[in-house]
């Protein structure tokens, strides 16, 4: 099907099962502890052998031998692969550096080697055996010194200007000229990087934890060298990515290449230790924004340059882009600048880009605010645009951020907020309230389906769609029952299996609009197939209670299945509407603090988050997705930070005992408002993501909280209590 005109009526519209909070249909097997993640298919493969990664001890240099021999007489060992074994390998288009090192070492804890055994402990054991030789060599390891050296665009990022920036700055009648920095930051899923391979003959299956079925599929058979069709990737459940399971990574490669090592199936789980520097992180930032406005508080000029590092190869983290279409201003300037680090790789995680551009440019726009004296959120309204500033003439589809501000600021009481810092007090907390502005593209991204009815009325739906604790199950679900009118207990949905209809995957907040649409999509032609089978008009019936019905006449669905199961398959391609329309989701997030005014403890005391981001398929999960992401925004703004050795070039706390993320104490209230809103240039769901809107922003209302409760401005992320403490004491 292709999507090429915006959305007119159609079944979806009649909002029976999609847009009701449902519970999630998985939830159940979760539960129990019977929906099978990567390292728990016992039943399929129960004679799995153990594999235990071994990570290099350097962060750049050479193997210059590797001694083996301690480790292969070792109890239980299976066998051990490493570059010297394992054959000639390709690389994957998405990953920058290579899975398994050797002899040349590209990051600390790149992949050397598999110890395979019958068991964990004796794989671990034996992993302690290996003797290794390097040559270390001296590598770039810290942004703030490149950052002098990085004065060029990427050569696929080039600047954006529109107008004459520079001029209108130096003429503007206020002016902010500040940086801002952001740290590297982990995914800490709480399921590790995780996969069981297993060989018959020269075809492979790999179970595994991976957002995108199909991406795995075409890298690993890019690596092995292997046709595409040879290789079968299953991922049905899986505990957590944020974007660390967008690609595929050592754990998938060296269970292929330890499985065909051992001739029998080889299950891996990354070490937690090794996951921040084997796998990819969030990339440190350091963001430079200038804005000028007149005497009223209108931009008339802004700037937004950010520095960030990678791997050879690696992109950059794109924190300008928010900057490009967020609020109005006739000259205009963004650009990205990329550093060669040698530290591990850097890519995606949770709404890379507008998290940590929001994190310095949503300060920035509270420190312009206060210059021109002018409320922040009237600030953020006299501002607001309802064209793509560069080019007037493409209107947002959808854009309700002034009614998220309005929204949100009667509800959250932000007519009691005292402007002026440091005057409000609870005890020894001193007490303030914060705003930010909440951005994210919508993406879409062509999705395709497989349905199955059955003479029992049954609905089977067929995606390589992935669910990574967001309800995709359930929305799909939804989506078939809606559009064939059955009751949601009649519909089955099968994911993550690479021998289903490729899908968008779940990444970029594209998943769950692209993937229900596709559904729809593959709706639409069953729906027909039904119609034509039993004497109907499919552009007329109605399906409604398991029937199909037109005037007086009715037939129940399960007829057109009396003969066979019918079954159909389609895709949702997307057509050119981004080209006239501008497709965004916005938010406005407050958040209250209290910060300790002896010890400069910060204490977030409530938040809340006003979404508009088209439909909403299941508010239930999609609440869920958002006061998720409101957490990890306040991990991001105050204590989520990947410390850089910048002697030896690795990640020092890597793991969850030192890479502090929030816990239960550290969450009070939580609320979120969806503003009704449909969007039918999106897709005939006419819906647009939201699980990562919902980060987008938190930790600069964080920030601004913060100093609107101390006075203290920190630019520099995490805002840890040492920064604001050599403030604090002339407030006590």
């Amino acid at each position: 099907m292709k999507f090429e005109n915006p959305a007119k009526d159609n079944p979806i519209d009649q909002l029976t099962v999609v847009g009701q909070p449902h519970d999630r249909i998985d939830g159940p097997l979760k539960t129990t502890g019977t929906a099978h993640y990567a390292y728990e298919w016992h039943d399929e493969q129960p004679d799995a052998a153990y594999g235990y990664v071994v990570g290099a001890a350097i962060a750049k240099g050479r193997i210059q031998s590797i001694d083996l021999s301690a480790a292969e007489k070792a109890a239980g060992v299976i066998t051990i692969v490493t570059a010297e074994n394992a054959g000639h390998l390709g690389k994957g288009e998405k990953n920058p550096a290579k899975l398994l090192g050797g002899p040349e070492i590209d990051h600390y804890h790149q992949a050397i080697a598999v110890v395979v055994a019958q068991t964990f402990e004796q794989a671990r054991a034996a992993a302690e055996l290996i003797s290794v030789d390097y040559h270390r060599e001296r590598g770039r390891y810290d942004l703030a010194c490149e950052k002098p050296s990085v004065s060029t665009p990427p050569e696929d990022e080039p600047d954006k200007s529109v107008g004459d920036f520079a001029s209108a700055f130096a003429a503007a009648a206020i002016q902010l000229d500040a940086t801002y920095t952001t740290p590297d930051q982990s995914h800490m899923a709480m399921e590790p990087h995780a996969s069981m391979a297993a060989w018959n003959g020269d075809k492979l299956t790999v179970w595994t934890s991976n957002q995108m079925v199909d991406w795995c599929r075409s890298d690993l058979s890019l690596t092995l060298k292997l046709p595409k069709e040879n290789v079968r990737v299953i991922s049905p459940y899986i505990g957590g990515g944020f974007g660390g399971k967008l690609f595929v990574r050592s754990d998938a490669l060296l269970a292929a290449l330890g499985a065909r090592a051992a001739k029998r199936p080889v299950k891996i789980a990354l070490q937690r230790p090794l996951i921040p520097n084997n796998t990819t992180h969030r990339p440190a930032t350091i963001q430079h924004i200038q804005i000028g406005t007149d005497n009223t508080g209108r931009i008339n000029a802004i700037s937004h340059e950010s520095w960030s590092g990678n791997v050879a190869g690696g992109p950059p983290e794109t924190a300008v882009q928010q900057s490009e279409l967020l609020y109005a201003g006739a000259h205009r300037h963004t650009g990205l600048r990329l550093a060669e680090l040698d530290l591990p790789e850097g890519n995606a995680m949770r709404a890379p880009g507008e998290a940590p551009g929001l994190m310095a440019l949503e300060i920035a726009i509270d420190e312009i605010a206060e210059k021109a004296g002018v409320d922040p959120i009237e600030f953020r309204v006299i501002n607001d645009t309802q064209v793509d500033p560069a080019n007037p003439e493409r209107f947002f589809s959808r854009r309700q951020l002034v009614e998220c501000l309005r929204t949100g600021a009667e509800h959250f009481g932000w007519q009691h907020r005292n402007p002026k810092p440091a005057q409000v007090r609870d005890g020894r907390w001193l007490v303030g309230i914060g705003v930010a502005a909440g951005f994210r593209n919508n993406m879409v991204m062509k999705s395709g389906a497989r349905v199955h009815l059955d003479a029992q009325g049954i609905v089977t739906v067929e995606t390589d769609m992935t669910d990574i604790g967001t309800g995709s199950y359930t929305i799909i679900a939804q989506t078939a029952a809606e559009m064939l009118g059955v009751p949601l207990e009649s519909v089955v949905v099968r994911l993550g299996d690479s021998d289903f209809p490729v899908s968008a995957g779940s990444g970029g907040q594209w998943g769950a609009n692209s993937s229900t649409a596709g559904v729809y999509a593959a709706c639409v032609k069953l729906r027909e197939a039904i119609a034509n089978t039993l004497g109907f008009d499919a552009n007329t019936a109605v399906f409604a209670d398991g029937q199909i019905k037109f005037g007086a006449r009715t037939a129940q669905l399960s007829d057109a299945a009396s003969g066979g199961k019918l079954s159909v398959e389609d895709s949702i391609e997307f057509g050119d509407l981004e080209k006239t329309f501008q497709q965004s989701t916005f938010a406005a997030h407050f958040v209250e603090v209290g910060v300790d005014v002896a010890t400069g403890e910060t204490r977030v005391r409530r938040m809340l988050a006003v979404c508009a981001a088209g439909r909403i398929l299941n508010p239930k999960t999609a609440r869920s997705q958002v006061i998720g992401a409101m957490t990890m925004g306040v991990g991001a703004a105050l204590m989520e930070e990947l410390a850089v050795d910048t002697r030896l070039g690795y990640f020092v706390n890597h793991d969850l005992a030192a890479y502090e993320v929030p816990v239960h104490a550290d969450i009070p209230a939580q609320e979120v408002i969806f503003l009704d809103d449909t969007d039918p240039v999106s897709s005939p769901m006419k819906a647009k993501g939201v699980g990562e809107l919902g980060l987008c922003g938190v930790s600069a209302a964080i920030a601004n909280a913060v100093y609107n409760a101390t006075g203290v401005r920190v630019r520099n992320y995490p805002i840890t209590l040492d920064k604001l403490l050599k403030h604090l004491p002339e407030l006590i």
